[in-house]
């Protein structure tokens, strides 16, 4: 008996279950196979994932084994590069993109698990069956010996993958588009080249896409030709010459072939009961954005706190309402990045072709423009229009409500330079900017605050000093990069309800402090908005 059952040991999977696990929530991961993944399949995290993997206490593990933000190269046809997309922000105290190995990630979480007594993963065991009730879920297992094991849990996370077994026991349908097109995915390793970056070959007849990795390693993929058979394409004499075509490392050991077809498809619906799918079984995203893999960690960052929530009672069963509601807009949004990705680096014939590279040179002659694209901005925000909050009546342009608050350094008061969300810790935390903590939390007394754990944050302008303070359940810090007052430009005065992923829950003046705690206490005591 547990609190959770996680089947799949993916990314997505051991994500949630340290989440889980560092909550203190009773977890048990279930996989078929006999250890996480030994091929490279992902090979891009984002900066949420990054400040996601700091939720669970492993960045320093993880980023040793990153190539920590790269960006893009654009080429036309005739090999000159037309454009550069080179990000600098860290709106969320990581790089916009960097280059990682799945195996090795996979490997990180995995013994991350370890340093909880309430969380484990058990390999070489097989979902058959599942039965629900009013009270929990009811698993029917296989172990590696053959021997039949029944697990039953308050709550199951689906993170199995595209071919979910949990999706199809329950009868949920995919809906979207397979697309026809073929890649060939080459992974190298011992590579001997120095390329940082992606490098994108937008070529109308052949197009291409080059990724660095960690350890000198790279990933590459070419278009398959319709017509041209699959055996034929993964032949050494074909792959060595599409190497040598753009430039690759022809004495680089390839570890990994493939031909693949890629998929734009969502599931009908991400929860049954209390089976919630999420990743590759609730979503699946062509490879053109690298948003699949970082698409199912922001599901089980937002999935996860809701279900220890619930699973410890303190916020109503209605939370769980909201996951789906928060997460599938932003999903599909991803998946439409990258279809448009996809296009820019397949233009239909030579006149396309040479009408992006045009429209693209033109386009960098204007500074918002080339702003837009060299900062990534075209990438869809983490935002949410409805679900576990509370409406501050602004307009959706203005208001803070629903947005991922941004993670600044900044200086605690031992003179360290911190992240930001190293003091307002997992939980929920009240936020403040430019205020003392009694003008600022002075009125926020009230008993929801205490019985939730709720810490309280006072960031100070960069010129003023930290005063001493031994309060519970406080901090005050300075902002180390003048950033605070932009964030709060327009709300001044605010205090700020994050919730533990971040997001922003609410915000109120001081003279609201009343009717702020109780919205917030009638919002967690149903889980509804």
């Amino acid at each position: 008996e547990v609190q959770v059952l996680v089947v799949g040991a993916g990314p997505t999977g051991l994500t949630a279950a340290n989440l889980l696990g560092r909550a203190g929530i009773e977890t048990l991961v279930i996989e078929r196979n006999e250890s996480t993944v030994d091929a490279p399949r992902a090979v891009s995290i984002d900066d949420e994932s990054l400040r996601t993997m700091q939720a669970l206490g492993l960045i320093e593990e993880v980023t040793k084994d990153l190539i920590l933000g790269y960006g893009y190269h654009y080429f036309s046809s005739s090999g000159r590069c037309f454009a550069k997309v080179l990000p600098s922000m860290r709106e969320y105290g990581y790089p916009r993109r960097s280059a990682f190995r799945q195996p090795l990630l996979e490997a990180t979480l995995r013994d991350g698990l370890g340093r909880f007594e309430n969380a484990r993963a058990l390999f070489r065991h097989t979902l058959e069956a599942i039965a629900q009730d009013e009270n929990g879920v009811t698993a029917a297992i296989r172990t590696a010996d053959g021997e039949a094991l029944e697990v039953r849990a308050d709550y199951l996370a689906a993170c199995d993958g595209g071919s979910s077994t949990v999706r199809g026991l329950l009868g949920i349908a995919m809906v979207g588009s397979s697309f026809e097109e073929r890649w060939l995915v080459l992974d190298l390793v011992n590579r001997k080249d120095d390329l940082r970056h992606t490098h994108v070959h937008c070529d109308h007849t052949r197009p291409a896409i080059t990724l660095p990795g960690p350890h000198r390693t790279r990933r590459w993929e070419f278009l398959v030709a319709p017509g041209e058979p699959e055996k034929e394409a993964l032949e050494p004499e074909t792959v060595r010459a599409l190497l040598r075509r753009y430039g690759g490392d022809e004495d680089a050991e390839i570890i990994r072939k493939l031909v693949y077809t890629f998929h734009a498809r969502v599931a009908e619906r991400w929860r049954e009961g209390r089976v919630f799918l999420l990743g590759d079984a609730a979503h699946l995203t062509p490879p053109f954005a690298g948003q699949g893999m970082n698409t199912g960690i922001r599901d089980a960052h937002n999935l996860a706190w809701k279900l220890a929530e619930a699973a410890n009672g303190r916020i109503g069963p209605g939370l769980l309402e909201s996951y789906e509601e928060e997460r599938r807009r932003h999903a599909w949004e991803m998946i439409m990045l990258a279809v448009r990705m996809g296009r820019i680096m397949h233009p239909k014939g030579a006149f396309r072709n040479a009408l992006l590279v045009g429209a693209v040179r033109l386009a960098s002659l204007a500074p918002p423009v080339r702003d837009y694209f060299l900062e990534m901005k075209f990438k869809p925000k983490p935002r949410l229009t409805a679900g576990f909050l509370i409406p501050d009546g602004q307009s959706r342009r203005a208001t803070l409500v629903g947005r991922m608050f941004p993670q600044p350094r900044v200086v605690a008061g031992d003179g360290s330079e911190v992240l930001l969300d190293e003091v307002t810790g997992n939980g929920f935390a009240l936020l403040c900017y430019g205020k003392t903590p009694e003008q600022a939390f002075g009125s926020l007394t009230q008993r929801i605050w205490q019985r939730l754990g709720v810490r309280r944050v006072c960031v100070l302008p960069p010129s003023r000093a930290a005063p001493a303070h031994d309060l519970p359940g406080l901090a005050v810090v300075r902002d180390a990069e003048g950033t605070f007052a932009s964030i709060f430009k327009g709300h001044e005065g605010r205090i700020v309800l994050l919730r533990p992923d971040r997001y922003v829950a609410g915000t109120c003046t001081a003279d609201q402090a009343n009717d702020f705690a109780a919205a917030f206490e009638k919002l967690a005591a149903t889980g509804k908005t």
